[in-house]
Parts: C-alpha cells; sequence; structure tokens
C-alpha cells in the first residue's frame, strides 16, 4: 500500500470514527446516560457490537469533562468450545479493568429449551439475571448494554408481529426491581457503521455458536425483511427507529396511555364556530 492510499484509508477511518463518537455522545446527552460518578458496567459479549461501545465509552472516559469509572464484564456460560483466552487477553492489553463471571447457563438453556425451539429467550434471561446480579455486588450504578439502532428497530417488529405490542427497547431503562438503570450508549448508530469500525480496529470477534447456528429465528426473518427494506427504499430503518423517538400517544389506541373515554367536545369552541357560522 502506498503512503497516499494509507492517508486515504486513516483519513476514512478518523471520519468513521468522528461519526461514531458523535452518534454516541448524542445519545449519552440525549438520555442523560452518564453523570459524574457513575460506575458503568460495560457488558462484553465477544462481538462487533459491545467491543465497540466499550471503546468508545474508554475514550469519553479520558476526555469528558465529569469523572465516571468502567468495569468491563464478561458471562462465560460455558459453551462447549470456548475460546476463554481471547476477552481476558483483549481487555488486559487495553488496560481496562475486567471480571469473567463463569456460570454455566449453556446447560440450562440446552436442557430446558423444547426441541425446535429458539435458545435466545431463556438464555437471555438467565444472562440478564446473573449480570444484574453482579452490578449489584459490585456497586455499579449503571449497565451498559451493546445494542444499536437496528437491533431496537428490530425488537418493535418482533414485539409487533408476534407478541400484538408496541414495545421497542428504549435507549435508557430501569429495571423491574428498580435497582438497577440499563443504558444502551449505541441506540443512535446503525450496525453498519459498527460492522466497518470494528473490522478496522481488527477486534477479536468471539461467534455466538449457541444460538447463531439455529435456522428460521423470527429475529433474523424481521432483519431480512428490513434490510430488503433499506435497499429498496434507502433511510427506511432510520425513520423507523426515529419515529419511535416521536410517539403521539392520541393517534394510537393505548386506553391508558390517552383519555379516549373522557374526550369531549370545547362548547366554547362549538359557540364560536356556530356564531362564524350564523354571521
Amino acid at each position: 500500500m502506498t503512503s497516499l492510499e494509507e492517508k486515504n484509508q486513516q483519513q476514512r477511518f478518523n471520519r468513521l470514527r468522528k461519526s461514531l463518537r458523535r452518534d454516541i455522545g448524542r445519545a449519552i446527552a440525549d438520555f442523560n446516560m452518564i453523570e459524574d460518578g457513575d460506575l458503568i458496567m460495560v457488558c462484553l459479549s465477544g462481538g462487533k457490537d459491545s467491543y465497540t461501545m466499550l471503546d468508545v465509552l474508554m475514550h469519553l472516559q479520558r476526555h469528558a469533562p465529569i469523572s465516571f469509572d468502567i468495569k468491563a464484564v464478561n458471562l462465560d456460560q460455558k459453551q462447549p468450545g470456548f475460546p476463554e483466552h481471547i476477552l481476558p487477553e483483549y481487555l488486559q492489553s487495553i488496560g481496562v479493568d475486567y471480571h469473567i463471571i463463569e456460570q454455566d447457563t449453556f446447560s440450562i438453556v440446552k436442557d430446558k429449551t423444547p426441541e425446535g425451539k429458539t435458545y435466545c429467550g431463556l438464555c437471555s434471561r438467565l444472562r440478564r439475571g446473573n449480570l444484574y446480579s453482579y452490578a449489584r455486588q459490585i456497586g455499579a450504578n449503571k449497565i451498559a448494554l451493546g445494542h444499536h439502532r437496528d437491533d431496537i428497530v428490530e425488537t418493535l417488529f418482533l414485539n409487533m408481529f408476534f407478541g400484538g405490542k408496541l414495545k421497542a427497547m428504549p435507549p435508557k431503562l430501569l429495571s423491574d426491581d428498580k435497582q438497577n438503570i440499563v443504558i444502551r450508549p449505541l441506540a443512535y448508530v446503525p450496525e453498519k457503521l459498527i460492522e466497518k469500525y470494528s473490522t478496522l480496529c481488527g477486534f477479536p470477534i468471539i461467534p455466538c455458536n449457541l444460538c447463531g447456528t439455529q435456522d428460521n429465528m423470527q429475529r433474523q426473518e424481521i432483519k431480512a425483511m428490513l434490510q430488503d427494506w433499506e435497499k429498496a427504499w434507502p433511510g427506511r430503518i432510520d425513520n423507523i427507529f426515529r419515529s419511535i423517538c416521536n410517539v403521539q400517544p392520541s393517534q394510537l389506541g393505548d386506553l391508558e396511555l390517552f383519555p379516549f373515554r373522557d374526550l369531549q367536545r370545547d362548547p366554547e369552541a362549538v359557540a364560536r364556530i356556530q356564531a362564524i357560522n350564523v354571521a
């Protein structure tokens, strides 16, 4: 590679990194995700999303006007063949405080999931329970997850098509037990941006071999549908995500969110219109 090509490649990487940091910074500011004195437990799976999240949060930690701590955490679910050395070696190389939780959820998921069903639901619940418990143990007041914009849009359609609910994944969430704040710093970031950044950074990706090998998963069907839409109508996924952040309850039909039963005509407005018509 010539020096000119290297320069152009570096410029492209710098633009990509700047765009990524801008999107993450905007999400953090919009939802007040990080505050002075926070201890943030950054959950790592070994995938492109969580590596990217940790990378940008460590940059923010060095340059933000506030002070906060990071604890990188991975849940080793004891999947057969899982390369246990990769994450510790990488985390040591970048100098971040980290911990590996060892918990054999793999056997539980395999044993409890009926034949032909996907593992994701039970696997997710067990993983979440272990991570929440460890967050309380170390006193972390924020838990950072690596879900990006496309994950959030996919979840919206999953809940609509298969659950009958208008529900996605919020950028910031208070857990059901009111003890944990979950943040998703990548909420504004398109997956394709993360893919490019992860490739250029050379993160040591660990594939998920538990559920990734299952066919006909509902999420994969939704992902394929959205990708087809995006090819035909570029910008559609972004528009859908913007709609999640621009909800108008009066134009939907949830009786708990808007007082439809109590709607009455405004007598003064009716009188004004009648007066105009008479005149």
